[in-house]
């Protein structure tokens, strides 16, 4: 519950830089300013592995919003989930420690968006997180990218994805939802 808060706090603030600064390209790189807090961190006293994941997301609202694809998501009825993640950590983030989570679209498929998310403390990553997201349709089905960048009124100037980011999407896929994927192990 505590970093709906903080998902509030961004929301806000990126309507505001977007209605005071216009649009960014969706090749920006957006940047949220936070502290690790009591809630963050763990029994070792670092912040808490599950919790990157939940303020890499205040990136993305940031980014989603200020580029324009939150309110083209919001006209068409469309949603986005995570489809699969990996995050590799460097350093830990102490408490009350002031970083910056760093968010950027780094390509897509046919079917997903990547984005790269990180924890920087003066400039030094601590902590990545590469995300494929998928869009779907309130009303059911898959949004594909080329609709998504058309509804975005906007070309498509993404970089092509480097071969191990299709690569990694390739190996961490489960089966499709309309596919068995039975729990079994050896």
């Amino acid at each position: 519950m505590n970093v709906w808060w903080r998902t509030l706090l961004t929301i806000w603030r990126a309507k505001v830089l977007l209605r005071r600064n216009g649009l960014i390209s969706p090749r920006s790189v957006g940047r949220v300013q936070l502290r690790t807090l009591p809630t963050d961190i763990d029994l070792l006293m670092h912040m808490n592995n599950g919790r990157y994941a939940s303020l890499f997301d205040l990136g993305r609202f940031d980014l989603l919003i200020r580029t324009g694809l939150w309110d083209a998501m919001n006209a068409h009825g469309w949603y986005a989930v995570v489809a699969s993640e990996t995050v590799t950590f460097r350093k830990s983030l102490q408490l009350w420690q002031k970083f910056t989570v760093e968010s950027r679209l780094y390509g897509h498929d046919d079917k997903a968006v990547y984005q790269i998310h990180r924890a920087v403390v003066g400039g030094e990553v601590y902590a990545e997180m590469i995300v494929r997201a998928r869009f779907l349709r309130k009303t059911g089905g898959v949004v594909n990218t080329d609709e998504l960048f058309a509804a975005l009124g906007r070309p498509d100037d993404l970089p092509p994805l480097p071969d191990w980011i299709a690569d990694w999407a390739a190996g961490a896929a489960l089966p499709s939802t309309k596919a068995p994927a039975p729990s079994v192990w050896d």
